[in-house]
């Protein structure tokens, strides 16, 4: 699975599990540690976990496994590491203070299709930015 498809899959499974205010961003141009990030917010320390395991269980189908997940049992910033695609899944308050995409204003906003992109825009708490 290309790092594309798995952002979007990764994507798919966070808005399964009703994930706010999400983004893909394609960062490989900068040289990053990741072609993509995925970051995302959950209601809940619960949502957010529910959410990180959706995402896992949604690539592991596609045998594709995290080398590293920080934070899952707090469920306050969950990392799910998969070499190219980084997935960040933040609990509301966790994510407006680190304020993520704001350290990464060179990526470039992944357009999501449809019917993704428009659940995506239906799950928003507040503008990001």
């Amino acid at each position: 699975m290309d790092s594309r498809k798995k952002a979007l899959a990764a994507a798919e499974a966070a808005l399964e599990k009703k994930a706010y205010d999400l983004v893909v961003l394609e960062v490989e141009h900068l040289h990053s540690i990741a072609d993509y990030f995925l970051i995302a917010t959950g209601r809940s320390d619960v949502q957010v976990q529910a959410i990180a395991h959706g995402i896992g269980e949604r690539l592991d189908r596609e045998d594709e496994h995290p080398i590293a997940i920080e934070g899952l049992n707090h469920g306050h910033w969950v990392v799910l590491d998969y070499v190219d695609v980084v997935v960040h899944i933040f609990f509301e308050a966790a994510r407006d203070f680190y304020r993520l995409e704001q350290n990464w204003t060179d990526g470039r906003e992944v357009v999501l299709p449809e019917p993704y992109r428009s659940q995506a825009r239906d799950l928003t708490l507040h503008a990001i930015g």
